[in-house]
């Protein structure tokens, strides 16, 4: 019994970061400046690491969170790499 609602739960999490990425998604093309764009990849990021955990607790197996570390410190990183391009011209001093 108890696991059909996790499973119902998942799904339901599932459904809402799903809807939450093509918001993104939606943002990053017709986002009126630079800036938009680049919240609206950060929050992409975000959102592809939930979902990348919320499949590791249906398939019940630890390497996923692995990747989903991964993906966040990527994330991280482009995100940091992208606004200090926008604000300063240059990634590198």
């Amino acid at each position: 019994m108890s696991t059909s609602f996790l499973m119902l739960a998942l799904n339901i999490a599932t459904g809402a970061v799903s809807v939450g990425m093509l918001l993104c998604c939606w943002r990053l093309f017709r986002g009126p400046s630079a800036i938009d764009r680049v919240l609206a990849v950060d929050t992409l990021y975000l959102n592809t690491v939930s979902l990348v955990l919320l499949l590791g607790i249906r398939q019940q197996t630890a390497l996923v969170f692995e990747a989903a570390l991964i993906i966040a410190m990527l994330g991280f990183a482009s995100t940091v790499a992208l606004a200090r391009y926008l604000t300063r011209g240059d990634v590198i001093e």
